[in-house]
Order: structure tokens, then sequence, then C-alpha cells
């Protein structure tokens, strides 16, 4: 059974979501149209395995579901809105010192 988390948890998932380039490279090409588990992995250049985990992380994010075609699963954002959210942060303008890297902050506990 589906519920729906409440707003707090919601920001927290997709941030986890979020974390990882490759999570975010997924979520993208899901936002452009529904795909097959091989088909994004060729798209994205990685293995099968890889992309499995990843989509299980998205997964128990809330994010994506998996939607059974026949024999094979597909997968597709789980709310249209969430291409919505992934446009506006795409185009977010982020102010950082110039000197500073996202990996330098992330070593200091944020970012």
């Amino acid at each position: 059974m589906l519920t729906i988390a409440p707003e707090i948890e919601v920001l927290a998932r997709f941030g986890r979501a979020l974390a990882d380039p490759i999570r975010c490279r997924i979520l993208i090409a899901l936002r452009e149209a529904p795909a097959h588990p091989a088909d994004l992995a060729e798209l994205l250049g990685i293995s099968r395995t890889r992309l499995s985990n990843h989509l299980a992380c998205l997964r128990d994010c809330g994010l994506v579901v998996a939607v059974p075609v026949g024999r094979r699963t597909r997968y597709e954002l789980a709310d249209p809105r969430l291409g919505h959210a992934l446009d506006d942060l795409r185009t977010a303008v982020v102010a950082v010192a110039a000197d500073r890297t996202c990996v330098d902050a992330a070593e200091k506990g944020c970012c």
C-alpha cells in the first residue's frame, strides 16, 4: 500500500536522491520519458547492476515507480510534478563563492 509522505520527508527523500550524479541523470532521463532498465543503462553508459542499485534507491525514496509491461518492467517518475521540480532545480541559480566547491562544503558536513 502506498502512502503520502509528509512534506519535510518528501524534501529529504528528494535531497537523498539528488545527492548522487547518476541518480540525477536517471531522474532527468525519466523526466523526458519512461524507460526500461536496459535502455537506461545504455543511455547512461553504466552497467545494469549499477543502474539497478540506483533504481532501487529511487524507488525507496518514492521518486520512481516500476510499471510491469508484459514480461518487462518500465520505470517512470512517481508523480509528473517531479519533472517540473527537476526543471526548476536545473535552472535555479546557486550562490557559491568562486573559490569554494561543493566537495569542499561536503567535507565540512554541508552541501
